[in-house]
């Protein structure tokens, strides 16, 4: 009989010393780990390795408790291989895989142990599926006998589809096992891009760091940088100023609103609905050019920066941002209500791609998809960070889990943001925009939680003694909602595919770290 144990319980961006976070024996971690993520208010926000003593590795795992904001740290020593914990703990299922494929350990009796990225071991001669390691492209070899998950029966037939596509679309592979035009199940491959973006961060920060983070998924610059900055700020333990952390919300708060509003276009375009498709691409860019007056960059790049903000809003930008918003704000407002008043859009949203709360509380699918099928977490009041401390935007929920909810949450979201920005340009705090941060502290980690378009946002950052990176993990939203989309798939029309694709509108270079 193992018993749980007190973890290291820290908060969002509050570091602590890396030799406070307690290892302890598989039997004790696992526990801890179900027993922790069995309540609906906590996830598994990150499970990473690094290297640990004498030939093993450590593996540290991070949750976050949305009724309390507390982050719990605690950590395991495994040597080559180690029984899966996704058996207990679905939620750690993807983790695995990364863990199995980064570090060469194996999970035994994994449900399902492929690669995710298909890139080389970290470790020299470690490797979990015995594939012989040199320089090129390692092949999708996987233990299973075959290379995907297959249907048999007669009448069962194939489709596969990527990963190159026809359009500008970043590379992914989805396989269909069908029957006539009913999908039984969907398998989805990514890593066609092999980045490498976290090894290149260890040992920074340097020049190329804030690069990385701003492209790290582009269309989340501002989220992944604030993420970052937020992260360096408390090693630092240097607050960013309050007029900063401000116009970092500003920041924030518009990428929403241009990628929300761009997803209820191109959602409406999946279904034919031309009005709101046209409409939508407009706006979408009223929203982009907002955030350019700012910065310069329709994507927010060079604004968010380690002590603050490269830009300010003075009161005449301040007027005109409000003036924009307020006109976007009425135009996005009538595209999406041409959506819930067409009988024929409705008839393709509702009841299609319908993914259940205890699905999405099983699998730890987080977010804004987690948010249309009833679950009630949203970082912005859970971990708030920086001005959310002081202001907070209403949490948008639905409860139907389908195409329509998850094009609903985004009009709801669209709202709320519009509210939001049109008060707290009125009313930014004075004060300075930027300070000077000194060097980071040494031996620590910290955990860094922004509520980015798509969702959670985790960035964990581990200093050696000298406060440079010894590890930095990334955890992007969609690292946790791809397994959503397939499972949406399950007994729909495959023709329901683009949309139910495009009401998650995952990122693909999110994910291929």
């Amino acid at each position: 009989m193992t018993t749980t144990i007190d973890s290291l319980r820290t908060a969002n961006g509050q570091p602590v010393a890396v030799a406070e976070v307690p290892v302890v024996p598989y039997e004790v971690f696992a526990e801890t780990l179900s027993t922790l993520t069995a309540s609906p208010s906590v996830e598994l926000s990150a499970l990473f390795g690094m290297p640990g003593g004498s030939q093993s590795l450590r593996v540290i795992a991070a949750t976050s408790n949305a009724s309390t904001g507390a982050i719990d740290l605690f950590a395991m020593d495994v040597g080559d291989r180690y029984p899966s914990l996704t058996r207990q703990v679905a939620k750690a299922h993807w983790f695995e895989r990364e863990l199995a494929e980064q570090w060469g350990v194996v999970p035994e009796d994994h449900p399902w142990l492929k690669p995710i990225r298909f890139h080389r071991s970290y470790r020299e001669g470690h490797d979990a599926w015995n594939r012989s390691v040199g320089d090129q492209i390692l092949p999708s070899v996987q233990p299973l006998g075959t290379d995907y998950f297959k249907v048999q029966g007669n009448q069962i037939h194939e489709v596969a589809v990527g990963p190159v596509h026809a359009g500008v679309i970043e590379p992914g592979h989805f396989r269909f096992q069908c029957h006539g035009e009913v999908v039984f199940t969907l398998e989805i491959e990514l890593g066609f891009q092999h980045r490498g973006i976290e090894r290149r961060l260890v040992g920074g920060p340097d020049k190329r760091t804030l690069h990385y983070m701003e492209t790290l998924s582009g269309d989340t610059s501002i989220g992944h940088a604030t993420a970052y900055c937020q992260a360096v700020e408390a090693l630092a333990g240097a607050a960013a100023p309050l007029r900063s952390q401000a116009i970092r919300v500003i920041a924030l708060e518009l990428e929403r609103l241009a990628n929300h509003t761009g997803d209820i276009g191109a959602l409406a375009g999946d279904v034919g609905y031309l009005p709101t498709l046209s409409f939508c691409g407009r706006i979408r860019g009223d929203y982009l050019n907002a955030t350019a007056l700012i910065c310069g960059s329709r994507f927010g790049r060079g604004l968010v920066r380690p002590g603050g903000t490269a830009f300010d809003i003075d009161d005449a930008m301040a007027a005109e941002l409000q003036k924009r918003i307020t006109g976007a704000y009425r135009d996005v407002t009538g595209a999406a209500n041409l959506l819930w008043s067409s009988a024929s859009v409705m008839a393709r949203f509702e009841n299609t791609g319908i993914v259940p709360l205890d699905m999405v509380r099983q699998l730890g699918v987080i977010g804004m998809a987690g948010r249309a099928s009833g679950s009630d977490r949203d970082a912005r009041r859970d971990f708030p960070s920086g001005y959310y401390r002081f202001a907070q935007l209403p949490i948008s929920t639905w409860h139907t889990g389908d195409a329509f909810a998850r094009a609903y949450v985004r009009h709801l979201e669209v709202q709320r943001s519009c509210e939001y920005l049109l008060e707290s340009l009125q009313q930014l705090p004075r004060g300075d925009s930027r300070r000077d941060i000194g060097p980071m502290k040494g031996d620590s980690i910290v955990v860094s939680i922004v509520e980015g378009w798509r969702g959670e946002i985790c960035h964990v950052a581990i200093t050696d003694h000298d406060g440079a990176f010894a590890h930095y993990k990334v955890v992007d939203p969609s690292f946790h909602n791809w397994i959503a989309l397939a499972m949406s798939l399950r007994n729909q029309q495959i023709s329901d595919f683009p949309l139910c694709n495009k009401s998650f509108n995952l990122s693909y270079c999110g994910h291929d770290l």
